[in-house]
């Protein structure tokens, strides 16, 4: 058990070592400029010479991702309650957020920015792409609980809220789960394409907004650092909303009880 978690950490890490080698022999080998490809040490030297400003925009974005991921938790799961309780009510309102999923965020942001205040705009994008999946996902599982069981409790006199309560929310945890692990990634795209429609428009303080500004002023290291920011945030959120899931599910859900086992 042990070697082969020691080989499920080392697999990944050896496949970074070849790609982040196979990218520098290509830089040097090939002598490209910074302005056309730079190398992996230029990228992290730079992320560490541009700290203080990358470091205020990561934050500038993460505070964006997380509000929006906050109310799309919210907004989906009071929704995905009031559809389980009222057919009326899913009915009426499930095909507008079906459309708020379907439509693309990056239509959407320059809209929103001529309308709402940037920041507002850019926390409205990161909350449009991650309220779905929260919503479909805990619907589902509200959705998906043994009739048996709720027949049972119906026969011992429980009301619809402690049915609701004691029965329905606790048997959907593992999908409202799944669905808040995908919205994290979702609200952080999200956040960063509202975030890059506004560079365009001239404002912006988030690492998007770094990055096209990189962009326009052919400072390629920078947007490589900001990029490889971006990302090592995306996995952060990934593996802390993955611990939240475990440690929410380890002591009672076969899927998390197997994977300790």
């Amino acid at each position: 058990m042990l070697n082969e978690r020691a080989l499920r950490i080392a697999l990944p890490a050896l496949a970074l070592g070849i790609g982040v080698l196979v990218w520098d022999l290509v830089v040097r080998l090939n002598e490209l400029p910074p302005y056309i490809l730079p190398g992996p040490g230029l990228v992290v030297s730079t992320v560490f010479a541009d700290w203080p400003i990358l470091w205020s925009s990561l934050l500038s974005t993460m505070e964006t991702t997380f509000a929006g991921l906050a109310l799309a938790v919210i907004g989906g799961v009071g929704l995905a309650i009031a559809f389980n309780q009222s057919r009326l009510v899913e009915h009426a309102f499930y095909p507008y957020a079906v459309i708020l999923q379907v439509t693309p965020v990056v239509a959407i942001a320059p809209l929103l920015l001529i309308y709402l205040p940037q920041q507002a705009a850019v926390l409205a994008c990161a909350w449009i792409v991650a309220f779905f999946p929260v919503l479909a996902n805990t619907t589902l599982g509200l959705n998906s609980v043994d009739h048996n069981l709720a027949d049972l409790f119906r026969l011992y006199g429980a009301s619809r809220w402690q049915i609701l309560r004691e029965l329905k929310l606790p048997s959907a945890m593992p999908h409202m789960l799944a669905g808040l692990k995908i919205a994290g990634g979702l609200s952080l795209i999200g956040a960063v394409v509202a975030e890059i429609a506004a560079g365009s428009a001239g404002a912006g303080s988030g690492l998007a907004y770094r990055i096209a500004e990189s962009g326009y002023r052919l400072n390629i290291p920078r947007m490589f650092a900001a990029l490889l920011l971006l990302s090592v945030a995306g996995i952060v959120i990934f593996f802390l909303l993955s611990a939240l899931e475990q440690l929410a599910l380890r002591r009672w859900h076969e899927s998390a009880v197997s994977r300790e086992s």
